[in-house]
C-alpha cells in the first residue's frame, strides 16, 4: 500500500529536521503522486469542487478576454504567428472559451498537472488543429503573443516570515509531540528573502507574520525569455505591497486554505487535501517584470477591466443569438458576477505587462 503524503511528510522532518513552510506547501500542491493539484480523484473546480474560477462562473469572461487577445494581436499588426500561451490553465475552460470567440493561429495549453492536462484535452479535442499541450516546466517560445494566467501566482508556494524578539525569521513545520504538524522558527533559508525585504522596504513588528512569494520573480524571468514581443496578462488576487504587509490590516498575513468553498481551520492538516493559498503583491510582481523588460500598461480591477475591454457589448452580442428565456437568463446573471460592485470579480486585478524586443534576457 502506497505510504500517504502525511506520512511521507513526517518521515522526511525525522529524517531532515523542520523544513521551511515553502518546502511543505511545494509538497501538498505539487507532490508528483498525491499533491493536491496532481490526483485526478479530486473534484477541485466547480460547485461540487472546492473552489470556482471566473471562466467557470461565466462564459462572458472567456469571451471578452478573447476580444481583449484580437486588440492586442491588431496593436501588434496583426502578425500570422499569433500565439497565445495560457498557464494553469486547468481543465482547459478558459481555452474553450478563447477558441469559440477568436481564431487563434496557435494555443498552448500549460499546466503542471498531468490530470488537468488530459481533462484539458478531452475538453478541446474539436479545436485540436490549433492547440498544443505542454508541463510549466516546458513553456513554449513565442515570437509574437500573450502569456495569460488567471489564479496562477496565488497557488506558488511561498515563505512564511515572522518577526520574533525583534529578529526576522522563518516559518518552519515538524511534527508535534502527538505527530501532527506544528510550525517552528528558525533562520531564513535563503539570502533572497533578506534581499526582498531590502528592497521592498519591509519592517515587520514584533510578531507580525507575512509570506514571500520568490516564485513569481522566477516565473517572470522564465516567461520574459521565452517570450519575443507581445504581452503577459496575470489574473488573481493581492493588493500593492504597501497594504499588504501592513502590520495593522493583516498581522498574521494572507496564508488561507479551503475546502467546499469554505475555510480550512489549520492550513497544515491533511496535506494534499485542500488548496492553499495567499494574496499576490502587485508592487512585486511590476517590478519584477521591469527588470527582465516587462513594462506594465495597465493595472485595474478585474470587474472594470472586463468593462473597458468590452463586457457589455459582447452580453449584447450572445443575447442576440440565444432563443430561450433560460439561456438569456443564465446569461445575464453571469454578466451580473462579472461587473457586479463589491462581488467576487472587484476582488480580483488584472495586470497587463508588454514585452519589446529589445534586451530579451536568457533565462532557462
Amino acid at each position: 500500500m502506497p505510504v500517504s503524503l502525511t506520512e511521507q511528510l513526517r518521515e522526511r522532518i525525522r529524517r531532515e529536521g523542520p523544513i521551511t513552510f515553502r518546502d511543505w506547501m511545494k509538497a501538498s500542491l505539487y507532490d508528483p503522486a498525491a499533491g493536491y493539484y496532481r490526483r485526478s480523484d479530486l473534484q477541485r473546480w466547480g460547485r461540487e469542487g472546492d473552489y470556482r474560477t471566473s471562466p467557470e462562473r461565466s462564459e462572458l469572461f472567456a469571451a471578452t478576454f478573447a476580444r481583449y487577445f484580437a486588440r492586442l494581436h491588431a496593436e501588434l499588426g496583426r502578425p500570422s504567428d499569433w500565439t497565445i500561451v495560457e498557464c494553469g490553465a486547468g481543465d482547459g475552460r478558459f481555452a474553450e472559451g478563447v477558441l469559440r470567440s477568436s481564431d487563434a493561429a496557435r494555443y498552448v495549453v500549460c499546466d503542471s498537472s498531468p490530470d488537468a492536462l488530459q481533462r484539458a484535452r478531452e475538453r478541446l479535442r474539436e479545436f485540436e488543429a490549433h492547440v498544443e499541450f505542454c508541463s510549466e516546466v516546458e513553456l513554449p517560445r513565442v515570437e509574437h503573443g500573450v502569456y495569460f494566467s488567471n489564479e496562477l501566482f496565488d497557488a506558488f508556494p511561498i515563505h512564511r516570515l515572522i518577526k520574533k524578539d525583534g529578529e526576522l525569521q522563518e516559518m518552519y513545520v515538524t511534527v508535534g509531540l502527538d505527530n501532527e504538524f506544528v510550525w517552528a522558527t528558525g533562520p531564513l533559508s535563503t539570502p533572497r528573502l533578506f534581499e526582498f525585504c531590502r528592497e521592498h522596504s519591509v519592517e515587520l513588528t514584533d510578531g507580525q507574520l507575512i509570506e514571500i512569494n520568490l516564485e513569481i520573480e522566477d516565473w517572470l524571468a522564465r516567461v520574459a525569455s521565452r517570450l519575443l514581443r507581445g504581452f503577459v496578462i496575470t489574473v488573481d488576487y493581492g493588493t500593492e505591497a504597501e497594504t499588504l504587509y501592513d502590520p495593522v490590516l493583516r498581522p498574521n498575513g494572507t496564508l488561507r486554505a479551503f475546502s467546499k468553498h469554505g475555510f480550512v481551520d489549520d492550513v497544515l492538516d491533511q496535506p494534499g487535501e485542500y488548496d492553499i493559498t495567499s494574496s499576490v503583491n502587485w508592487t512585486q510582481v511590476k517590478l519584477a517584470g521591469e527588470k527582465v523588460g516587462l513594462k506594465a500598461v495597465e493595472f485595474a480591477s478585474q470587474d472594470k477591466f472586463l468593462l473597458s475591454a468590452g463586457l457589455l457589448d459582447v452580453l449584447e452580442q450572445r443575447l442576440t443569438k440565444l432563443e430561450s428565456e433560460a439561456e438569456r437568463l443564465s446569461l445575464t446573471t453571469g454578466a451580473r458576477e462579472m461587473i457586479l460592485p463589491g462581488g467576487m470579480a472587484s476582488s480580483f486585478q488584472v495586470l497587463v505587462q508588454q514585452r519589446v524586443e529589445e534586451e530579451v534576457p536568457d533565462v532557462r
